[in-house]
């Protein structure tokens, strides 16, 4: 094995990713800040003096995964689709445990913009408590999994990294060979169904037009996406009919918003 950032005379360069194929990539990664158990009380009750600390840590997670290629030199600006940071309080081990989850179709890998957002979510929830404890310790930053790319999949719990060729029979046979459809507002209302998956084989076209004829195929009563305007947003992205979609992409129908 190589290091990829290293070129022939062993100085650190940017990685050539134009020619690696456009694929769904994910990671996860998690960490903790251990506090005095005052701390933890106040954390929950909504009782330390900066405010909302949660919202403040999730938002600063989400920017510095967006920002991590201002942060890690070699890293490559990404476009991500999706990017979640989820805190769990522990009472028993006073610490709140933090977990980061980046997703996108892209040519390299989230694995550094998702331990990117948990230590700056960690260094957050320190600012904001900081004023309380300033003995709080930061530990366990790490990837729990990542999927996607030449190197196929991997995960802590396994130990091991899958080929392509064990990644491409995983991805046939799960819900990563199906794109998931989430019907909203009133939509969801007529159609009496909130969410389905479309198996990849059941749509004619690589596009949102394809989804909505393979959503006729399934059921005439989704005839109503063609004959009304109805909006769509691909992996939470505006988008239109001709945008090309990927197996594993979610993708929301919606009515035009109305009123002043």
């Amino acid at each position: 094995m190589t290091l990829t950032h290293l070129n022939a005379r062993g100085e650190a360069h940017m990685v050539d990713v134009a020619d690696k194929q456009e694929t769904r990539r994910e990671a996860r990664a998690c960490g903790a800040i251990h506090m005095q158990a005052s701390t933890l009380a106040l954390l929950a009750e909504g009782g330390l003096p900066k405010g909302d600390v949660l919202a403040t840590a999730r938002i600063a997670g989400i920017q510095a995964a967006k920002r991590t290629h201002e942060l890690i030199p070699l890293c490559h600006a990404l476009a991500l689709s999706k990017v979640s940071v989820e805190f769990t309080l522990d009472a028993s081990s006073n610490c709140v445990h933090v977990e980061a989850f980046c997703r996108l179709n892209g040519r390299t890998g989230v694995e550094m913009e998702a331990l990117t957002a948990v230590s700056v979510a960690c260094l957050t929830l320190y600012d904001m408590c900081k004023a309380v404890d300033r003995g709080m310790t930061i530990d366990g930053v790490c990837l729990e999994e990542k999927r996607g790319g030449r190197s196929g999949n991997w995960s802590r719990e396994s130990g091991s990294e899958s080929d392509d060729t064990s990644a491409r029979k995983v991805d046939t046979s799960s819900v990563e060979n199906a794109v998931t459809i989430h019907f909203l507002a009133e939509l969801r209302e007529r159609l009496a169904i909130a969410e389905l998956t479309l198996d990849w084989a059941q749509i004619p076209s690589q596009d949102i037009a394809g989804v909505k004829l393979g959503l006729i195929d399934r059921d005439p009563k989704f005839k109503a996406l063609l004959d009304q305007r109805v909006l769509c947003a691909l992996n939470q992205a505006m988008s239109q009919d001709g945008a090309a979609i990927a197996p594993g992409d979610e993708i929301a129908f919606f009515p035009p918003v109305t009123g002043g």
